[in-house]
């Protein structure tokens, strides 16, 4: 076959695996590769419409019925049609993904030995070193037995909720915030309280009156680059806020998630919540992913107390542990020369991402506010003109050519303003940013002028 079609023995490899996958040839070792028998006739469907009654039944008697809608979280997993700019993706483009030293880290960790066996229930002991350094700082606030490794963030994020607060209680989320995690809340049974975040962060008033009126003993949030806002929590309301958590007794989820994506203007970073908590008020949850690939799914779970003991436990029991190889994976690659090279470029480019896309707001649609442009993160927030429809606009952009994330999702209430989310991580670069934004004038004059609404001209 390579002296036929002329390509490489791993062409041919990779094409036999192909078919193989596919159920269309058997490969037996020593002997060849074989045409398979021809598949049976699929079996004619059955019913399932009982499952309708048996899954709505199941809720009659919960105090905040289970609801599993991840269409807010699908909006930035889904890949758009071919042709269509991707505003609305959660991860980095490929070409700023550091992918060849991942693949030489992942080459590295399958040759350790053991690495294919099981690592401890709590994560390899030095990654979870690794994780308390950049959590805590060198001044050992938070150690290396505080961490617990996990699945990636949002996995970390359902381990906290399952183990701070029961199904039916309150729980604080910051207003507007991630869907993900209202998505979590929700499937747990908990009811999401939203507490208003300004251009500093949650208010420390609010969240306090929200305390008090709900009784909640969790509030989740982002201090650092919040999704969608891309606020940074003040110098002085972060005491404020784990002083308030305190008095009420309550656990404070720190999702620190894009702490790895800092812009290249950006001023020195404030500390996590959790590195100046030592009550163990804060829960933190940080991941590798977001600066990394989709698939290299390597977080932390920290926290102090006996609550740590309650989070081990639900990992264990949801998922036994992380796979080996990939911690040794993440192991190799944020102590290899190429990672701090890595989110120096990563940096620079997002800098330049989020330029590019400002300007072309800027230039393009005025009448879109943008009242805060971040020094972080991969994303911005514009508030849409009174009375427009973000579902529409969301349509009309799909037929332009662009995929846009409308603001509906992020708020767990009525929201105040219409708002979209345009990511410019996921694109390819600068000019497709700009190409976006031109077909994102031609949808906001077609549902503006439709509506009444003020268009640019």
């Amino acid at each position: 076959m390579v002296e036929r079609f002329r390509v490489s023995p791993v062409t041919v490899s990779r094409a036999l695996a192909q078919l193989a996958a596919e159920g269309l040839v058997v490969t037996r070792p020593g002997a060849g590769a074989f045409r398979a028998e021809p598949r049976a006739a699929a079996a004619a469907g059955g019913d399932t419409s009982w499952q309708e009654v048996t899954l709505s039944a199941d809720t009659a008697a919960e105090p905040v019925p289970r609801s599993v809608d991840a269409s807010g979280v699908l909006v930035s997993l889904a890949a758009p049609p071919p042709g269509v700019i991707e505003f609305n993706g959660g991860y980095l483009h490929p070409s700023l993904q550091p992918e060849r030293a991942m693949a030489a880290a992942l080459s590295r960790a399958g040759r350790r030995p053991g690495a294919w066996g099981r690592p401890p229930m709590e994560g390899l002991p030095e990654l979870r070193e690794w994780f308390a350094r950049s959590i805590g700082g060198p001044g050992g606030a938070v150690t290396a037995a505080e961490v617990l490794i996990t699945s990636g963030g949002q996995s970390g994020l359902t381990t906290a909720l399952r183990a701070l607060a029961p199904p039916g209680a309150p729980v604080l989320v910051e207003s507007p915030t991630y869907p993900g995690m209202l998505a979590i809340a929700r499937a747990a049974g908990l009811r999401p309280v939203p507490v208003p975040v300004d251009a500093d962060g949650v208010r420390p008033d609010l969240l306090a009156d929200a305390f008090r009126a709900t009784g909640a003993r969790v509030f989740v949030c982002q201090p650092l680059f919040q999704n969608p806002t891309g606020a940074v929590l003040a110098p002085q309301r972060r005491g404020e806020v784990l002083r308030i958590a305190r008095e009420a007794g309550a656990f404070v989820v720190e999702d620190d998630f894009v702490r790895r994506l800092v812009h290249e203007d950006a001023p020195p970073l404030p500390r996590p919540l959790a590195a100046d908590d030592p009550d163990g008020v804060v829960v933190h949850v940080c991941s590798l992913t977001k600066a990394t690939s989709p698939s290299f799914r390597v977080s932390a779970l920290a926290a102090r107390g006996p609550v740590l003991e309650r989070l081990r436990a639900i990992q264990v029991v949801d998922t036994f542990f992380v796979p080996r190889p990939l911690q040794e994976a993440a192991l190799e690659l944020v102590g290899s020369p190429a990672w701090p090279r890595h989110l120096r470029a990563v940096s620079t480019a997002l800098k330049a991402r989020r330029d590019a896309m400002t300007s072309a707001l800027a230039a393009h649609l005025p009448e879109l506010a943008l009242p805060h442009i971040p020094s972080g993160g991969y994303h911005l927030w514009p508030r849409l003109p009174e009375g427009a429809d973000e579902s529409a606009l969301t349509a009309a952009a799909l037929r332009a050519g662009v995929a846009l994330t409308p603001g509906r999702p992020y708020f767990s209430a009525e929201p105040p303003a219409a708002h979209l989310r345009l990511s410019f991580a996921a694109v390819a670069g600068t000019a497709e940013i700009t190409e976006g934004v031109r077909r994102l004038r031609v949808a906001c004059d077609e549902v503006f002028r439709d509506r009444g609404a003020p268009a640019a001209g």
